[in-house]
C-alpha cells in the first residue's frame, strides 16, 4: 500500500476548482493585456476570503488581446478535471464583463441549469469571482472594465463524456464550478452538484418521477422496468442524502430508488452516504430482521459469520426468506421519513448484480 492511500482525510491535500483556476488566468490575461507583464504567480482571493496563488502553464500577448492557462490540480481527489488546462482570453469591448465559451466549455441547452439556455456553462460563483478580479484589475490601472472573458478546456469534451453534461443538456464541454474555490478531496462536491442540477432540470421540464440509482446496473434495470425520459435518471451513487436533503426542498412528486442489495441495506439501517469506507452493513442487524422473517437461530448464526451482504442474500433466499423485500421496505421508510410526504412518495427497486429487480417496495 502507498504512503497516499494510507493518508487520512485530514491529511489529504486540497485543491483548486475549476472557477478558481479560471479567476487566476483571467487576472492574469487582463493585468498583462493593460501592462503587457503577465504575473506569474497570480494571486487571487477566494469567496471565503482565503489568497491561493497559481503558477501559469502559458502566456500569449497580442496586440488586442491576452490569453493564459493554469494546470487545474485538484489536490487528493480524484477528479475528472485533474490536470485539466484552463485557458482565460480577455479583450476589450462590450459592457461590463462578458463571459463567452471557448472550446471544450459547455454551453447550457435546457432550463432548470444555472442560467438560461444559450449562456457558456461558466457558473454564478465563478462568473463572479471572475468579474470582480477583472474589474480590480481594470480599476487599479484606471480602465474602464468592459472585457470579453473567453474560457476554453483543450481536452474539456472529451472529459465532459465522463460527467453528466451530456444527459444535462451542457454540450460542447466541461462547466466551470466551484463554490468556494477549494476542492476537498472525496468531498464529491461536482457529483453532488450533477444530482441536483439533474433534480432542476428534471423539474424545469415537467418531470413528475425521477430515478436516483446506485450504479450503472441498477440504472439499467430502472430503464427496462419504468417508461421515463433519460433526464429522469439521476446517477445518485452513494450520495443517498445529496438526493434526498435537496429533493425535499425541491419536490417532485415520485422517486424511486434503485440500488444493489448491499447499498440499500446501509439505506435500510439509516446511513445516507452508502460508499463502503463512510458506512458498513451491519450484520447483527440483518440477522434480527431475517429473524422477524422467521429465520431459525442456525440461520441466524450463519448471518452473524457473514463476510457480505450477497451472501446473507444467499442465504435467506435458500430458505424462502425474502430478506430484500423487508430492505426494500425499511429503506424506502427511511427515504419517505426524509421528505415530505405530501410532496414526494417513494418506492424502492432492489437489484441484483446481474441486472435483475429482486424486490419491490
Amino acid at each position: 500500500m502507498s504512503a497516499d492511500s494510507q493518508k487520512q482525510p485530514d491529511q489529504l491535500r486540497r485543491g483548486w476548482t475549476t472557477g478558481a483556476c479560471a479567476t487566476a488566468a483571467a487576472s492574469a490575461a487582463i493585468e498583462a493585456l493593460i501592462t503587457g507583464e503577465f504575473p506569474d504567480p497570480i494571486s487571487i482571493t477566494l469567496p471565503g476570503g482565503q489568497r491561493a496563488s497559481f503558477a501559469l502553464a502559458t502566456e500569449e500577448l497580442g496586440e488586442t488581446s491576452a490569453q493564459c492557462g493554469i494546470i487545474k490540480d485538484a489536490g487528493d481527489d480524484p477528479d475528472v478535471t485533474h490536470g485539466a488546462m484552463i485557458i482565460a482570453r480577455v479583450e476589450f469591448g462590450g459592457e461590463g464583463i462578458q463571459f463567452f465559451a471557448g472550446e471544450g466549455v459547455g454551453t447550457f441547452t435546457k432550463p432548470g441549469l444555472p442560467l438560461p439556455p444559450g449562456e457558456p456553462a461558466i457558473n454564478p460563483v465563478p462568473r463572479k469571482m471572475i468579474t470582480e478580479h477583472v474589474t480590480n484589475v481594470c480599476e487599479r490601472h484606471s480602465v474602464t472594465p468592459s472585457v470579453k472573458v473567453t474560457i476554453s478546456v483543450p481536452q474539456g469534451k472529451e472529459i465532459a463524456q465522463k460527467t453528466w453534461n451530456p444527459r444535462l443538456g451542457i454540450v460542447g464541454g466541461i462547466s466551470i464550478l466551484g463554490t468556494t474555490g477549494i476542492v476537498v478531496p472525496y468531498s464529491c462536491a461536482a457529483w453532488i452538484h450533477s444530482i441536483h442540477r439533474g433534480i432542476d432540470v428534471a423539474r424545469a421540464e415537467g418531470l413528475m418521477h425521477v430515478v436516483g440509482s446506485t450504479g450503472d446496473t441498477s440504472e439499467k434495470a430502472a430503464m427496462t422496468h419504468l417508461d421515463l425520459p433519460i433526464e429522469a435518471y439521476l446517477d445518485m451513487g452513494d450520495f443517498a442524502g445529496g438526493l434526498l436533503k435537496y429533493l425535499k426542498k425541491n419536490p417532485v412528486p415520485r422517486l424511486t430508488i434503485a440500488g444493489g442489495f448491499a447499498k440499500l441495506v446501509k439505506l435500510a439501517q439509516g446511513h445516507l452516504d452508502l460508499h463502503s469506507g463512510r458506512s458498513q452493513v451491519d450484520f447483527n442487524w440483518l440477522a434480527k430482521e431475517a429473524k422477524t422473517l422467521g429465520a431459525k437461530d442456525l440461520l441466524c448464526v450463519e448471518i452473524l459469520d457473514a463476510k457480505t451482504a450477497k451472501h446473507v442474500l444467499e442465504l435467506c433466499q435458500e430458505a424462502n426468506l425474502d430478506i430484500a423485500a423487508r430492505v426494500a421496505s425499511l429503506a424506502n421508510t427511511k427515504a419517505q421519513s426524509l421528505l415530505d410526504p405530501s410532496q414526494t412518495k417513494t418506492d424502492i427497486l432492489v437489484v441484483d448484480r446481474k441486472g435483475a429487480i429482486i424486490a419491490k417496495s
